[in-house]
């Protein structure tokens, strides 16, 4: 896969603007014309006319990276220098014939660098720019110059070129060593299309990519700063510091001597480099301030020594500094990829690819600035890189939705288990505040209950043991004994199921054997230790004194069965022989003999109290409750 698409990169950067020209070529069959061989003269200063004389011969495409072997002084040793190249050619055929009456001719020039006049026939028809400090800069825009039908001649034309250049020892890259290329004689209208496939491919789109490169970086910038993303800030140094450096693709008229430009431009690829260091290694999950520390001050070391390289000797210093970052961002990405195989296998596949490109790109400029590598027509840095600075902003965009998505689906969890948290906080406060009012409540229980025992009980006992008179006596007994049962009920003891049945059985025992009627009680213990609420003991025990109350006044019964079960639920049921319940009284069983206070006690109990009864048939009474 990673084949395929390098392949497919390369095919378009390389193959694209060949495609287009040859388009445009298989579109006319006008012949064109190229000029490889001509003469060339070394000048001191700008001329406005070509001299006549002194010319030597030379080769096109001729680069002034290394000393010539003519017998005059050639513009590659030495400081800058002004040579004037003169080429010769004859009016093309077509152009001659009828067909080709009135077309227009014209000079097209692939590469020139830095700067050129253009002269047909003594005359001057085309200047790129100054000729002096500060020099105009043409090193990657091709020049297309319109020959005049009334200048040309049937045979013996003569162009004459002025090329204003730097030779490679006073150059910090070999795109900008002096220089002439070939030279193409043809119609205007054919040559117009190459002149603007290259002007698009070397200017146009590097213009669009240093914009694009803009526009990531502000975002980059923008999102370090508000997700506090480290590797972010550099990547977006990293892409504005690119699109600064990719103004001397386009920028012809700089304001400033060659030798501060090419310096200028060197330095700026240090802090460059560094940032792309840096980004991969925080990305990489990296950190070390010593490293740091070592890198940033790289900022400072290598541009006070291509200050203080001779100017003569400043491609060799550039050189070196470059090979010193190449080296230093191919670590990084090794790095990196070691770092991703053992961590982060996602990274590899998707970053590690993008980052390896990068390195293999970087590596090949290296190679051509060292001479191993020729010069591409087409500068493939130029938009490799910013092209895999995009994929990476994109991966790096398309990562950063996903985990903003992961935080958004973590926080909506974390709000979700706060809500839940709240909730019980919530309920358990509640449950706190209820046991807190019934601490309170208990604690007022006690207390009137120990009122109870202590003042009105004692004064009832008093009563029962001084008074003279039985009756009262008597009606004193019965309150203290009410009085405890509900000091018992306010304290909130539980009691055990097999004692109440005990207490309940003796009172009732005893109670009907001194009214004169047989009592048969009937219950066996529980099976398991059971505890009765103090509230139902009490209640209990008024329902069953109430029944017992009413079987001794109003029944008339010599016998009565009381039986008690346990299981599920406690049933007490308490049947006489007595006469039963008048029938003037049938249908309204809760308004008399006590039916309705028995009923209400045992529905506060969430239990049910039911009165069977008929003439002559006697009585049954059934309480159930709840254990």
């Amino acid at each position: 896969m990673l084949r395929t698409v390098f392949a497919l990169l390369r095919l378009t950067l390389l193959c694209g603007p060949a495609l287009f020209i040859g388009t445009a070529l298989a579109q006319s069959p006008d012949p064109v014309i190229t000029l490889r061989s001509g003469a060339v003269i070394v000048v001191p200063t700008p001329t406005s006319v070509p001299p006549a004389s002194g010319h030597v011969p030379v080769q096109l495409p001729d680069t002034w990276d290394a000393p010539s072997s003519l017998s005059s002084p050639h513009p590659s040793s030495g400081a800058a220098r002004v040579a004037w190249y003169r080429l010769d050619f004859a009016t093309p055929p077509a152009r001659i014939g009828s067909q080709g009456a009135g077309r227009l001719l014209a000079a097209y020039i692939p590469r020139v660098c830095s700067n050129l006049e253009v002269y047909l026939n003594g005359e001057l028809l085309h200047s790129g720019g100054r000729m002096t400090e500060p020099v105009a800069r043409n090193c990657y825009r091709s020049q297309l110059v319109a020959l005049p039908a009334d200048l040309l001649l049937a045979d013996g034309n003569r162009l004459d070129i002025q090329v204003g250049g730097f030779p490679q020892n006073r150059v910090t890259s070999r795109q900008r060593v002096g220089g002439l290329s070939t030279v193409r004689i043809g119609p205007y209208e054919v040559l117009q299309g190459q002149h603007e496939a290259q002007i698009f491919w070397n200017v146009t789109v590097a213009q669009i990519i240093a914009a694009t490169l803009s526009l990531i970086g502000v975002v980059m910038l923008a999102l370090a700063w508000t997700r506090r993303l480290g590797y972010a800030v550099y990547f977006g140094l990293l892409s504005l510091g690119w699109a600064l450096v990719s103004a001397r693709l386009w920028w012809r008229e700089v304001p400033l001597a060659h030798h501060a430009v090419e310096v200028a431009t060197s330095i700026l690829f240090v802090p460059l480099a560094v940032c792309g260091v840096l980004f991969v290694l925080r990305y990489s999950g990296a950190r070390s301030r010593r490293l740091d520390f070592l890198l940033w001050s790289q900022c400072l070391l290598l541009p006070a020594v291509l200050l203080a390289a001779a100017p003569e000797r400043l491609f060799l210093t550039a050189s070196a500094c470059y090979a010193v970052l190449a080296a230093e961002f191919i670590l990084a990405v090794f790095y990196f990829l070691v770092r991703a195989w053992r961590t982060r296998r996602r990274d590899l596949f998707f970053i590690g690819p993008i980052l390896t490109l990068a390195a293999l790109a970087i590596a090949a400029e290296v190679g051509v600035q060292l001479g191993h590598i020729d010069v591409p027509r087409v500068q493939l840095i130029h938009f490799a890189i910013p092209l895999l600075f995009v994929a990476l902003a994109l991966r790096l965009a398309q990562s950063f939705a996903r985990t903003l998505a992961d935080a958004e689906g973590a926080r909506r969890e974390l709000e979700q288990r706060v809500a839940e948290i709240s909730a019980e906080i919530e309920r358990n406060f509640s449950h706190l505040a209820e046991a807190r009012v019934e601490q309170v409540a208990e604690k007022e229980r006690k207390r009137i209950a120990a009122d109870l025992h202590d003042d009105l009980g004692a004064k009832l006992l008093t009563i029962v043991h001084t008074s003279d008179n039985e009756r009262i006596s008597t009606l004193a007994r019965e309150a203290l004994e009410e009085m405890r049962l509900s000091v018992r009920g306010i304290a909130g003891k539980p009691v055990h199921l097999t004692d109440a049945l005990a207490d309940w059985r003796a009172e009732t025992v005893q109670r009907l054997g001194d009214a004169g009627i047989e009592v048969e009680w009937q219950g066996a213990e529980p099976a398991t230790p059971r505890t009765l609420a103090a509230r139902s003991y009490v209640q209990t025990t008024r329902v069953l004194r109430e029944a017992t109350s009413n079987l001794i006044k109003h029944s008339g019964a010599s016998r009565a069965i009381v039986s008690c079960t346990v299981d599920e639920d406690f049933q007490l049921v308490i049947r006489d022989n007595g006469r039963g319940i008048p029938l003037e009284l049938d249908g309204r069983l809760d308004r008399g003999h006590g039916m309705a206070s028995m009923k209400n006690r045992a529905k506060q109990m969430q239990g049910q109290c039911l009165v069977e009864s008929g003439p002559g048939y006697g009585t049954v009474i059934r309480l159930t409750l709840p254990l």
